[in-house]
């Protein structure tokens, strides 16, 4: 990774009446201009992201999506869909005046990469991917139950927080929880279902991981606006990604994929590999989810660089 970097700009941008989107920018004022997508749908941009990224060649644009990390409201799920997150990329480009992109995005942020891109193929020069998540109902159902093959006490712990009456369905019983007003009733199902995510993430187990998933400042938005996203599949069409790849097969793609995702398996970025056979799809031994994982983390730094070296 690069050393530390502070963004040289950056604030809050009024959306509508109800969200502001944080944003921030660093690296060359003048360099290749890059976007970096988090994952989630919940999730949001940390410090050591800035890092990813050579500061002396690329244009760094971070933001966190609606309802997530900085922006505000934190944990907003009303007017908080697909759609919006897509208008809301395309308003920050606009408002910092760039032309074209490349696209960098992991998990949901692959999907919103993916998404973007097909609705905007004119604005882009490129994508890097990593962990492949393609939004349709058997990724929502793996989530919510595949993963507990792998992960069976995670699993266990995640399912017996919701009485047995409810367990039949899981996702409709969290959401429940999530959006109350109460927190003494929707911190605690935050924080078992993020902690449930943060156990299958990694190849190896990492309890220090899964403790700091429970911090509340990250489980809500996290694990609220994950369930309610999926609650509406994502506010994607079933298989919308991959019918409309025609629309980008002329960008650079780059998938960079752990053989042992547990999240999102590598059948999705097989898929997506197969559908657009230009793009190169790189299968990481020994690593599983996380980008920070050396294995994945060293493959995305490689493919960083091979990008500076791509004409236009």
């Amino acid at each position: 990774m690069f050393p530390p970097i502070e963004p040289r700009r950056g604030g809050w941008l009024p959306l509508d009446e109800r969200h502001r989107m944080y944003w921030e920018e660093c690296g060359a004022a003048q360099g290749q201009p890059v976007l970096y997508l988090h994952g989630g749908p919940g999730d949001g941009c940390a410090p050591a992201c800035r890092q990813l990224f050579d500061s002396q060649f690329y244009r760094v644009v971070l933001f966190d999506q609606r309802g997530c990390g900085r922006s505000l409201p934190r944990g907003e799920w009303r007017d908080n869909t697909t759609a919006h997150l897509l208008q809301d990329i395309e308003r920050l480009r606009v408002h910092l005046g760039i032309e074209r992109w490349l696209l960098f995005g992991g998990s949901w942020g692959s999907t919103l990469a993916l998404a973007y891109a097909e609705a905007y193929p004119d604005r882009v020069q490129g994508l890097l991917l990593r962990g492949v998540f393609l939004g349709r109902q058997r990724e929502i159902d793996w989530f919510l139950s595949g993963m507990g093959r792998f992960f069976p006490a995670a699993r266990q712990r995640f399912a017996e927080f919701i009485p047995a009456a409810e367990r039949h369905d899981l996702l409709a019983a969290y959401l429940q929880r999530l959006l109350d007003d109460d927190p003494a009733v929707h911190l605690p199902a935050a924080r078992a279902r993020a902690q449930y995510e943060a156990a299958c993430v990694v190849l190896w187990p990492n309890a220090a991981l899964v403790e700091r998933a429970a911090d509340d400042a990250l489980a809500l938005p996290l694990a609220r606006l994950e369930a309610y996203y999926f609650a509406n599949r994502l506010f994607l069409d079933e298989s919308q990604l991959l019918a409309q790849v025609e629309r980008i097969r002329h960008l650079p793609c780059v998938i960079v994929q752990g053989r042992y995702d547990v999240v999102c398996p590598p059948q999705g970025a097989h898929e997506l590999a197969r559908a657009r056979p230009e793009a190169e799809c790189l299968l990481v031994e020994g690593a599983g989810h996380s980008m920070w994982e050396p294995a994945i983390l060293q493959a995305l730094l490689v493919q960083l660089a091979r990008f500076r070296q791509r004409p236009g």
